[in-house]
């Protein structure tokens, strides 16, 4: 019951203090540059975040999808792209999921119990918004790719 409120007051505590970095400009040029980069970093401070975090932090208006136990994703429809913000209970889930992904090939963008199914050309974008990294699943787990089976 602590440990759950604990997450509780922490989750709070981040997401209380997004608006005020993601509001904070560069003051240099226009500043887009600048809030890309101080994005990325809220995102990685909050992460490993809920959907609707990170389909806010992308400027989408998320539609749930699947409400599970082992994961929660939705789906985010915008102009410069689709996409599907999956998320994660617990690290050794997402790890399944993408090995299971792994299939089909392709590319992710992933951070801390979370991934985002996407285009290629639409990932980058997202991934300066969001932080993560870009994994590509043809080689998962065989060959450079993250060994699910090395944790």
């Amino acid at each position: 019951m602590v440990r759950k409120l604990t997450r509780g007051v922490a989750l709070a505590a981040g997401l209380a203090v997004l608006p005020l970095l993601t509001g904070c400009g560069g003051g240099d040029g226009d500043g887009s540059a600048k809030k890309a980069d101080d994005t990325s970093r809220v995102a990685e401070v909050v992460a490993p975040a809920k959907v609707e975090v990170l389909a806010s932090l992308t400027g989408c208006e998320v539609k749930m999808r699947t409400e599970a136990e082992e994961l929660r994703e939705g789906v985010c429809h915008t102009a410069a792209g689709d996409y599907l913000i999956t998320t994660f209970p617990k690290e050794e889930l997402l790890q399944v999921w993408l090995d299971s992904a792994s299939i089909y090939g392709g590319k992710k963008l992933v951070g801390p119990r979370w991934a985002i199914s996407a285009k290629e050309e639409v990932l980058e974008p997202l991934r300066k918004k969001v932080g993560g990294t870009v994994q590509d699943l043809s080689t998962y787990g065989r060959t450079g790719g993250p060994d699910p089976s090395a944790s």
